[in-house]
């Protein structure tokens, strides 16, 4: 099976840091929608494609954006929200720019996108950011096992530079730091 995990596009996030990841919910930048319209020519997607996208403004709208006029399966998961990388042991809390949607704003603004419903409300509440090393390696176990169900040869991914860098070590097992993060829509494909 092969797992492509892409970062979304530019977000207002980055626009004026530090600053800027103090705004909640922020949306792509115009610059962010055109690198996802971009991933339309590099992933031609088809109705038999199934995207996993972090529960985040962001992320959704970069899927939106790239799957626009295919009727391919779209599901949210808290598995792939943000992640800080690498993990401190002093960050307890999440930034503003990256909490979570609730799963009814999900549902009430993006219709067409399925909800991951069998997980914990910490999950959904919380997510992937701040939980120590071992915890998320369970977590990472236990999505790689529900991506394998889908029964399909490719999973594409839609999340954040921390927590694909994450799911890329867990994954090869290789030592990665920040310099290893992709850029805005960049991606990494991974046999497993």
């Amino acid at each position: 099976m092969q797992f492509i995990f892409i970062r979304h596009g530019q977000g207002e996030h980055t626009l004026n840091l530090p600053n800027s990841l103090n705004h909640p919910d922020p949306s792509l930048t115009q610059n962010g929608m055109e690198q996802a319209k971009m991933l339309r020519n590099q992933f031609p997607l088809s109705v038999d494609d199934v995207l996993m996208v972090s529960p985040i403004r962001r992320t959704i709208q970069t899927a939106i954006i790239w799957s626009e006029g295919v009727r391919c399966r779209k599901i949210v998961t808290p598995l792939v929200s943000p992640r800080i990388f690498p993990q401190k042991k002093e960050r307890s809390s999440t930034l503003p720019c990256n909490v979570i949607l609730t799963r009814d704003k999900i549902q009430l603004e993006f219709a067409d996108f399925h909800l991951v419903e069998d997980l914990s409300l910490e999950l959904w509440n919380k997510g992937i950011n701040t939980i120590p090393e071992k915890k998320f390696n369970s977590i990472a176990e236990m999505f790689l096992k529900r991506c394998r169900k889908l029964g399909k040869e490719k999973i594409y991914i839609v999340s954040h530079d921390g927590t694909i860098t994450s799911y890329r070590q867990f994954i090869t097992g290789d030592k990665l730091s920040r310099e290893d993060f992709p850029k805005e829509t960049g991606w990494f494909t991974i046999d497993c």
